[in-house]
């Protein structure tokens, strides 16, 4: 059994508050890694369609012996499948990717604001949760403004949604209303994509005082602040160290100079302006 303690979710299913993610993994690659992660003690993936490794980590999982009551799968649906009948399709397709009858968490990977139809994609999304075909339903990249004019124009309140978030970007004003409105923050590149974050002096002594790694350092500063994590690695060895966060507290000088460390810069698209299909 995994060892990574749940967050309770706003419809009161667990989510394992440390996941492993594939992005940019090719398909061959992610069977190998997801299986690596599931031996190690993952229990939450996370994928998506434009990642082109559904069926991989379909594979890995069917191959694991991991009773899938015990898994938590997160797939998301890509901008170019935006809209009602779309998203269904689209759907159908990732389950059959995965092999799976249903997954735990499906998101809108992108708002698309000048394309207008994150409302009605999302209510798609709210009969394939009615269905129990999605344990819950959320989206990831929204800005409070999206978030805002979803919960007014929609039923259900999203239940994650997965925004850029390392220490160099704490999205502290998201996070507030994430908090407000009952959303469960989930980091992407959690590790902030690169050797950068993770030689930054603070964060490396933070690492030296405990006797760990910065990457530790970093997962650990996720978890105590409540958020969702989902480092993501092909090498073995990385996939267990990341999962290794929850044997040492971050003190309050720590997590302060962690605190110093924003700079509100994006490593990825802006998603205000973001268009991509």
């Amino acid at each position: 059994m995994s060892k990574v303690p749940p967050i309770i979710l706003n419809n009161g299913v667990e989510m394992p508050q440390l996941g492993f993610g594939v992005w940019q993994v090719p398909d061959d690659e992610a069977e190998k890694a997801v299986a690596t992660a599931l031996e190690a003690g993952y229990r939450s993936i996370d994928t998506a369609a434009v990642y082109g490794n559904e069926e991989g980590t379909g594979r890995a999982i069917a191959a694991s012996g991991v009773p899938r009551e015990d898994l938590f799968v997160t797939t998301k649906l890509w901008n170019a499948d935006q809209g009602h009948d779309a998203t269904l399709r689209a759907f159908d397709t990732s389950l059959a990717k995965l092999g799976l009858d249903h997954v735990d968490l499906y998101l809108i990977h992108w708002p698309l604001p000048s394309r207008d139809t994150y409302v009605d994609t999302y209510k798609a999304m709210e009969k394939i949760y009615a269905d129990g075909r999605a344990r819950a339903i959320g989206v990831s990249n929204f800005l409070p403004e999206h978030l805002d004019r979803l919960t007014a124009e929609t039923d259900v309140i999203p239940a994650v949604n997965q925004i850029e978030l390392h220490p160099h970007l704490q999205q502290r004003a998201a996070r507030e209303r994430h908090a407000e409105l009952g959303i469960a923050t989930e980091a992407w590149s959690p590790l902030g994509q690169g050797k950068g974050l993770l030689e930054v002096p603070a964060i490396i002594a933070i690492a030296q005082k405990h006797g760990r790694t910065p990457a530790q350092v970093v997962l650990r500063w996720h978890v105590q602040t409540g958020h969702v994590a989902i480092p993501k690695s092909v090498t073995p060895s990385r996939i267990v160290e990341n999962l290794d966060a929850f044997g040492f507290e971050l003190d309050e000088e720590d997590l302060g100079a962690i605190r110093a460390l924003n700079e509100d810069r994006r490593l990825g698209p802006d998603p205000a302006t973001f268009d991509v299909v």
